[in-house]
């Protein structure tokens, strides 16, 4: 792996809408966007799955609140009222209607005017499983035995049509795994809608 400074660009936004301090991570992995929210003086509330990565980002980012959570479960019971949710590669291990569900709760915790910001791997990501798997259904594959979804422009569009305002949806492609990973960045303000 390495460094992705993505998050950096976003940081006066995050800070202008960080309302109370309180930042919610889902899918925080080794803890890179964590120790970068830490830093910049949030208080993070992360959960990933892997509980190996749970241990590293807690030794990482002791500041930081982290715990071991599956995303198709209920988001925690405090998970109400942030400013800033970030999810980073996390959202697409899932067939597209607990996708749809996932995306719901993630504005309920938001309070209107938060954003989310997340990355989504692109159907352009063929490094990374985006062809040459056994196709679930559309765009959602097993990869080495693991689902992954991928998104194309307009899968991007229609998930978050509803409740959100788009603030600005870009195609990247990275080296945060070595290889060139292309992804979508999407940034969304939670509506009144």
């Amino acid at each position: 792996m390495t460094i992705d400074p993505w998050l950096s660009r976003w940081l006066p936004l995050v800070l202008e809408r960080v309302n109370d301090g309180r930042v919610l991570e889902i899918g925080c992995g080794p803890g890179d966007d964590t120790a970068t929210l830490s830093a910049a003086g949030m208080k993070v509330h992360a959960f990933d799955i892997s509980s190996s990565a749970v241990r590293k980002t807690k030794i990482r980012v002791p500041s930081a609140t982290v715990e071991c959570r599956d995303l198709r479960e209920p988001l925690p019971e405090q998970a109400t009222g942030f400013g800033v949710i970030v999810a980073s590669l996390s959202l697409h291990y899932f067939a597209w209607s607990d996708t749809q569900v996932i995306v719901r709760r993630i504005r309920s915790a938001l309070r209107p005017g938060g954003i989310l910001l997340c990355r989504l791997n692109s159907t352009e990501d063929h490094n990374f499983g985006a062809s040459g798997n056994p196709e679930a259904e559309p765009n959602f594959f097993l990869v080495n035995g693991e689902p992954k979804r991928f998104f194309d422009k307009c899968s991007v569009e229609s998930l978050f049509a509803e409740g959100w305002n788009t603030l600005s949806l870009e195609h990247f492609t990275t080296r945060k795994y070595v290889k060139a990973k292309a992804l979508w960045e999407v940034i969304l303000e939670r509506s009144d809608a």
